[in-house]
């Protein structure tokens, strides 16, 4: 009997999760005091201690929280200015929200293919795009074969490493456009000694069950720019010019984070660097365990990056390692371990069909090799044992079949 449950769902009893949150510092003591003093809804002191420590903690001048990561983006979209009928270059191996996002303002994706060896977005083609299929009119870079203005850049750190930043700034200066970093799986980590979220115009965060750290649902929204961190508080907070009388000059959204969210969120926080070094030897178990079966290819990190290895990721041959990514889901799903593939490129989806696109074989090949593990921060030794032993069992089952056939 093939057995499988859906990565997100709870783990049945005895299963080894994929990766779930870890509460074990402050989360009861704070939600208690939202709880005797009946601050438990949008206005409370936590919500502003969680952005000030937040924003510290990356070095930024501003931090506006939100309700979940999508409001993020679709908020820092608005600030920058993207208009309807915009584009906006995304990474397409990412989670749909960053696509949606660019949809919620009436303006289009041009999804740009990853690189091989990290799996970000690969600026040799964003630049590409924007010098060969673009032309330049009234001072502004428009894609030929739409017609449409490029407004931004938003590259998607994705599984807790870092875009290789400098050569997608350099050229988003040199054609003016906004860029909107998508950090939102990979608070913590650096590129080049810089913390993700402090290298474009503005970032998002996530702080969803599966994320480094969780308030359970929430978003961050960063930026040097303090007219657009108050534009950004205004718009979340349904746009109120005066809240005596209920007069709102625009269009808002209920996109506010609670107190009590918050204080799960400065509970988190405090311990983020702790979580970090534990992804990091989780990592380094699973690539020392691996690297010598044939056909299993660990995820890597650049020597100009600090990865937080949010969700530990292989690549799956299936020539070499005998069965595919899909095939070994399905084997530890029988040994009731957790695991998931990568996102369904945005460009294959049928949500985004007839969308614009570079060239994407290296994101479609990912998609059908990668595979991710369990890789909770709170994730036992004798769990992580468990899995290296199901992959190593797989590989070896996988090797007598071949050879009987």
């Amino acid at each position: 009997m093939t057995m499988s449950f859906e990565p997100g769902a709870p783990a049945p009893a005895g299963a080894v999760p994929l990766c779930v949150p870890e509460l074990r510092g402050n989360e009861w003591l704070y939600l208690k005091e939202c709880v005797d003093t009946n601050f438990v809804s949008s206005v409370g002191p936590f919500v502003d201690r969680f952005e000030r420590n937040f924003a510290t903690t990356l070095g930024v001048s501003h931090a506006v929280a939100t309700a979940s990561g999508t409001a993020a983006l679709h908020i820092a979209l608005l600030v920058a200015g993207v208009q309807p009928d915009d584009e906006v270059l995304v990474s397409t191996l990412t989670f749909i929200a960053s696509a949606n996002a660019i949809r919620y303002v009436g303006a289009f994706p041009v999804f740009i293919d990853a690189e091989p060896a990290y799996w970000q977005m690969d600026p040799q083609k964003v630049s590409d795009f924007l010098d060969n299929a673009c032309y330049q009119e009234h001072g502004e870079r428009r894609n030929k074969a739409t017609g449409r203005r490029i407004k931004g850049i938003m590259p998607v750190h994705i599984l807790g490493h870092p875009v290789d930043m400098d050569p997608l700034l350099q050229v988003a200066q040199h054609y003016n456009l906004v860029v909107i970093e998508d950090a939102t799986e990979s608070l913590g980590a650096q590129y080049k000694g810089r913390m993700v979220g402090c290298l474009g115009d503005l970032a998002c965060f996530s702080f969803n069950g599966n994320k480094l750290i969780t308030t359970g649902s929430g978003g961050m929204l960063v930026t040097d720019n303090a007219a657009w961190a108050q534009k950004a508080k205004y718009l979340t907070t349904q746009a109120k010019d005066n809240p005596i009388e209920y007069i709102h000059g625009e269009v808002g959204y209920n996109y506010r984070l609670t107190n009590v969210h918050a204080a799960l969120g400065c509970a988190q926080l405090e311990r983020l660097d702790e979580y970090i070094a534990t992804k990091r030897r989780i990592a380094q178990a699973y690539t020392h365990a691996i690297e010598d079966i044939p056909g299993l290819t660990p995820m890597r990190e650049a020597p100009w990056a600090f990865s937080v290895f949010w969700m530990y990721t292989l690549l799956v041959d299936v020539y070499q390692y005998g069965r595919d990514s899909r095939a070994l889901l399905q084997h530890l799903a029988q040994a009731q371990i957790q695991t998931r593939p990568l996102w369904q490129p945005l460009h294959l989806s049928p949500a985004y069909r007839g969308a614009y696109c570079t060239d994407c074989t290296v994101a479609e090949g990912l998609h059908r090799m990668a595979l991710s593990l369990p890789c909770s921060v709170g994730l036992p030794y004798t769990d992580q044992s468990r899995v290296i032993q199901a992959v190593r069992d797989a590989a070896r089952l996988a090797s007598a079949t071949s050879v009987e056939g």
